[in-house]
């Protein structure tokens, strides 16, 4: 999933601290949030925009194409409900320990719809110079600048690291993806890599794994046959099996989701997998 500095947003949750503060931080960056959700607060204006009882009341008034939600995580599944009977397309679900069988049921209805989900847990969207979705530092120009190269990341941390050893070493970045650290998410390593494949301003693409699960398996097959060349950095490399590192997801049972195994299939489908995220300058100056 990538964003566009013209697609309409809204925010669920945006009169709350975290959602007001990340809110004033996307308007200024370019994102163009056209209204906010809050049953309690209907008819005001906040952060310049107004406030609605729900998704639909908001979609009513025009189409959004994007919401963002920074919402508690026993409300998310009705949230994220809302917002896709409401015909939102794109869903950002920033909130982490929402209930598995909650996630499960908004991830269905929202296949059923066509409906594209980034998240639980994730860290947001960056396209770079244009918008950003979530809370990644896109205002940092240090970290964030427009250029060439696609991130994808499951963590919001090593992405920021990734990114910034990228700008230091004289590159930047066409969009940056989040996918998110739980076991159970809609966009995937391998989706995030389609849509990087897709994108014409995308040139390579850096990939951040983790130990665990088989995300970074599946998008090697699919890597295997792309054109632009890819570069992954896998976390997780010294890590004791069946120990949980950081994210839900990050995980090892048996030889399932081992470093060994992400790298050994990362590798034989042509990517470079590095040792540290300091050598991913280097390695993509050598690619493109």
């Amino acid at each position: 999933m990538i964003v566009r500095g013209d697609e309409r947003m809204l925010v669920q949750g945006i009169t709350g601290r975290q959602g007001t503060f990340w809110t004033e931080r996307m308007q200024a960056y370019g994102s163009c949030i056209v209204a906010g959700v809050n049953p309690k607060r209907a008819g005001e204006t906040h952060c310049g925009v107004p406030v609605y009882a729900s998704a639909r009341d908001a979609a009513a008034q025009g189409d959004i194409d994007v919401s963002v939600l920074f919402i508690p995580p026993l409300a998310v599944r009705d949230a994220a409900l809302d917002a896709i009977e409401a015909g939102v397309k794109k869903l950002v679900i920033l909130t982490e320990h929402i209930p598995v069988q909650d996630v499960m049921y908004f991830l269905s209805a929202a296949r059923a719809s066509g409906t594209r989900v980034l998240g639980p847990n994730t860290a947001g969207l960056v396209t770079p110079g244009e918008c950003f979705a979530g809370f990644m530092p896109a205002f940092s120009e240090s970290i964030f600048r427009p250029g060439d190269i696609g991130v994808i990341s499951r963590s919001g941390s090593l992405g920021t690291l990734i990114c910034l050893n990228l700008v230091q070493a004289g590159h930047g970045e066409s969009a940056f993806i989040g996918i998110g650290g739980d076991p159970i998410i809609g966009t995937t390593t391998r989706d995030a890599l389609e849509a990087l494949d897709a994108d014409e301003r995308t040139r390579a693409v850096v990939m951040v794994g983790e130990i665990g699960g088989a995300m970074e398996e599946d998008a090697a097959e699919y890597a295997a046959g792309m054109s632009k060349p890819v570069v992954a950095f896998i976390a997780g490399r010294a890590s004791p099996p069946g120990k949980k590192m950081g994210h839900a997801g990050a995980i090892v049972m048996g030889d399932q989701g081992t470093y060994a195994s992400k790298r050994d299939a990362l590798e034989r489908a042509g990517v470079r997998v590095l040792d540290t995220p300091s050598d991913v300058g280097g390695a993509i100056s050598e690619l493109v």
